[in-house]
């Protein structure tokens, strides 16, 4: 997928709900972001881009498993101030989305699946 696709995957994840605070796509290195206007990031850009590739990490080893348990979809971490979902996209790259904690998160994480889907084929 080229950049533009990514910077617009990253404005439909944002409008699809109002309780989604950022989204990023990592892939090959490159971060593309976007944050709901109005709000302030609780990480910094080079804590967002470590925790990115700590994040890649992670998810090389939940595929380790997938003939056994199935290939993951999205995976979902509860922190005290907000939830993080991740979604694999492209060849390695993936989509990280922080919500607020009052929100329906599996049913965003749907939404969220649906987006990619849609740009994927």
């Amino acid at each position: 997928m080229i950049k533009m696709e990514y910077e617009k995957i990253c404005d439909e994840i944002l409008e699809c709900d109002k309780d989604i605070r950022y989204v990023g796509i990592y892939d090959y290195g490159e971060l593309y972001d976007k944050m709901k206007p109005g709000l302030k990031s609780h990480l910094s850009r080079e804590e967002t881009e470590m925790s990115l590739s700590q994040a890649v990490y992670r998810w090389s080893t939940r595929k380790k498993t997938a003939d056994k348990i199935g290939k993951p979809i999205y995976a979902l971490a509860k922190y005290e101030k907000i939830y993080r979902v991740t979604v694999p996209i492209g060849g390695a790259g993936l989509i990280l989305i922080s919500i607020e904690l009052n929100a329906d998160v599996n049913m965003i994480a749907e939404k969220i699946i649906t987006i990619k889907n849609k740009h994927s084929s």
